[in-house]
């Protein structure tokens, strides 16, 4: 019943408050962590199979580290009282989880965008995606969002979730610890899983690893979605035109099912440090991307986490020896 508790307060923690600026979090130390081994690896493994030894090492410890030390916090702040365990256990948790942080980050750009200061809105998007802001127009910067806001849905959000649940069910391991690990795979993929120098052999096994963990979650939040939506049959059928079109197998399907379910378009060309790459067009121009459309994003991935956690708070609750 602990662990339950544990994932509703987390939640409402995330909703409420979220990640506040300037409090430790542990994907700084993740980071940290990722920054000082890449550094000294580059420096010491000087061929592509060294390199990929490396990579492996890398995400072995920091996945493998990042559930056990969590698991270990837990513990020990249970042994000093179990309300405090409680309280550790739900901060932790609440941390995996970025709905707040995602929102705050799409309204931070939205409110420049629809009072008309273009040049506000792209500085401030410049701090969420990988992309050239600098000579973006209204309408690709809406786009950069709702991509952004489309895409984290899942590892951000959805995903962390997933692996929180998963653990709920896990006798002694609890949900902290294997949503702390998942983050710590987006983390790596985030920071050395790019097919680019200096990270194309360091970062293949994070990468590779962080799209096996989120495959499952990301098609079940796709089904979720498209069941939210009324349409499920035509939510599958443009995800299953588009999607598999994107090199990725994972953001493709999380940006797809929402351009079919708002019915926008997402894809075109981006410029990347002024080298223009081209994602395939994902879902019909039925309607332009609007803030509105950015908004109803954001509530429908409010929506599915709300389901996800209803259902396993039941499921929990049903089972017997619980």
């Amino acid at each position: 019943m602990t662990s339950a508790v544990v994932l509703i307060i987390a939640a409402l923690l995330d909703y409420l408050i979220g990640d506040p600026w300037g409090w430790p979090h542990p994907v700084q130390f993740m980071g940290w962590v990722i920054s000082r081994f890449t550094k000294f690896s580059l420096k010491l493994c000087q061929n592509s199979l060294t390199q990929r030894l490396g990579g492996i090492v890398l995400g072995i410890i920091l996945i493998i580290g990042s559930g056990v030390i969590g698991f270990l916090i837990i513990q020990s702040a249970r042994w000093v009282h179990p309300l405090l365990g409680v309280v550790i256990d739900s901060i932790l948790l609440a941390s995996c989880f970025a709905g707040r942080s995602l929102r705050a980050a799409a309204v931070a750009v939205l409110q420049p965008l629809t009072a008309g200061n273009l040049g506000e809105a792209r500085k401030i998007l410049s701090n969420y995606v990988g992309r050239d802001t600098q000579n973006l127009s209204e309408a690709e910067i809406s786009r950069a969002i709702l991509e952004t806001v489309a895409e984290n849905a899942t590892d951000g959000v959805m995903a962390p979730l997933f692996y929180a649940i998963v653990g709920v069910f896990v006798p002694v391991v609890g949900p902290t610890p294997l949503a702390l690990a998942y983050k710590a795979s987006s983390t790596l993929d985030s920071m050395v899983g790019y097919r680019e120098a200096p990270y194309t052999y360091l970062g293949w096994f994070s990468a590779r690893l962080e799209d096996c963990l989120t495959w499952l979650p990301c098609r079940l939040t796709v089904i979720t979605l498209a069941l939210l939506s009324g349409k499920p049959i035509y939510v599958w059928q443009i995800c299953g035109r588009d999607a598999i079109t994107d090199p990725s197998p994972n953001s493709g399907w999380s940006e797809c099912v929402y351009a079919a379910i708002l019915g926008v378009q997402m894809g075109g060309t981006n410029w990347y440090r002024g080298v223009a790459k081209h994602k395939p067009l994902l879902g019909d121009a039925i309607y332009p991307i609007t803030p509105t459309s950015i908004q109803n994003a954001l509530q429908l991935t409010r929506y599915c986490f709300l389901v996800w956690l209803e259902v396993a708070i039941a499921i929990f609750l049903i089972l017997p020896n619980r």
